[in-house]
């Protein structure tokens, strides 16, 4: 591909980005304002100042607009793959629990990095069931990545699947001792790997 090629992607592919940002960033705005039944799609992507058909592009409705996967799973799912393993995981579940616990410490560093952004997000998500639903569903998917991630680096199915659905059970532990306050989310997820090791 020559440069020309590769500039002309490269920008659209910055508009692409700076789009989607602005589509996530006036639905939350508008979410705080109005509430979540108090917003359109309408609404959104005139605050956007996009075109209906451009918000369609990126999401499939406003739900999820509030679940925007900004990257950091992937990102962080990306690190562990290129970090080796201690050991071959095998059937080894504590080789595959250290692999998981890191993964989801630093999945939560990134979740509560703005702790007004996350309290906000929780909040919301807590006061709508077809959002907590639409929750759940999301942590699924997670659990799934870790299993795959395991996979991955070489444990059994079986391994794979008991440490993707221990470092779940982790978190969700966590989030109970903390009360969900992200400035205490971490390290009760860490006390729960501490007792779990």
């Amino acid at each position: 591909m020559d440069r020309g090629r590769q500039a002309e992607s490269s920008l659209r592919e910055r508009k692409q980005r700076r789009a989607r940002e602005a589509i996530i960033e006036a639905a939350h705005g508008l979410f705080a304002e109005r509430g979540f039944e108090g917003v359109t799609v309408s609404d959104i992507a005139e605050r956007a100042e996009v075109g209906r058909a451009t918000f369609f592009r990126y999401f499939g409705d406003k739900q999820e607009v509030v679940f925007a996967d900004t990257g950091e799973l992937r990102e962080v799912l990306a690190g562990a793959a290129e970090t080796p393993a201690s050991g071959p995981i095998g059937d080894s579940l504590p080789i595959a629990l250290t692999l998981v616990r890191a993964v989801v410490v630093a999945y939560i560093a990134r979740l509560t990095a703005d702790p007004a952004a996350y309290t906000r997000h929780e909040r919301l998500v807590a006061s709508h069931p077809e959002l907590w639903a639409r929750s759940l569903t999301k942590q699924r998917q997670y659990a799934e990545a870790l299993r795959d991630l395991l996979a991955g680096k070489g444990a059994t199915a079986e391994t794979a699947a008991m440490g993707a659905e221990m470092g779940l059970a982790a978190y969700y532990a966590g989030r109970a001792i903390a009360g969900d306050d992200p400035a205490l989310l971490s390290s009760a997820v860490e006390s729960v790997f501490d007792r779990l090791g």
